[in-house]
């Protein structure tokens, strides 16, 4: 009973200190007064609270929310930061290998899917080999859209186990 709140005590004390920062104005952390800091937060409360309380399921979406936040935070603040779709499947891939290392399942398709979102993001520097994917892309790049629609179907559809 003891670890029953323990997400929401993580979140609280992780955010508390977000605003405390805030309203002390520290200049190190100017950068980090945003949403993107608030998406950080969050996954990675789920991600202490997944691994203290050993509810390994939950891994996937910590790093998943931690994952979208440093890369929404980068594209933001920093020049160099790839600001390309292809990132969103790199870090679902990266979210299911993560969650495979404790409860060794996803590991195929953790991995597929890393190599398909480096090839989508990737695809301009290796066009010579890559020619093949470009009516692909331009089509998953204008309805990618429809794709999360049907696969939020697919999942409320899906029997459960």
């Amino acid at each position: 009973m003891k670890k029953q709140h323990s997400l929401i005590a993580y979140l609280c004390i992780a955010i508390g200190v977000y605003f405390l920062f805030r309203e002390l104005k520290l200049p190190f952390f100017t950068d980090f007064y945003s949403w993107q800091t608030l998406l950080m937060i969050i996954g990675i409360g789920v991600l202490i609270h997944s691994y203290t309380t050993r509810t390994y399921s939950n891994l996937f979406a910590g790093t998943l929310i931690l994952g979208i936040g440093i890369h929404l935070h980068g594209v933001k603040h920093y020049n160099f930061w790839i600001d390309h779709w292809g990132v969103f499947p790199l870090i679902i891939g990266l979210a299911l290998l993560v969650r495979y290392s404790k409860t060794k399942k996803g590991l195929l398709s953790g991995i597929i899917i890393v190599i398909i979102g480096l090839l989508l993001i990737f695809s301009d520097q290796l066009s010579y080999y890559t020619e093949w994917m470009n009516p692909i892309t331009e089509l998953v790049d204008r309805f990618w859209p429809l794709l999360l629609i049907l696969l939020g179907f697919y999942m409320l559809k899906k029997p459960k186990k």
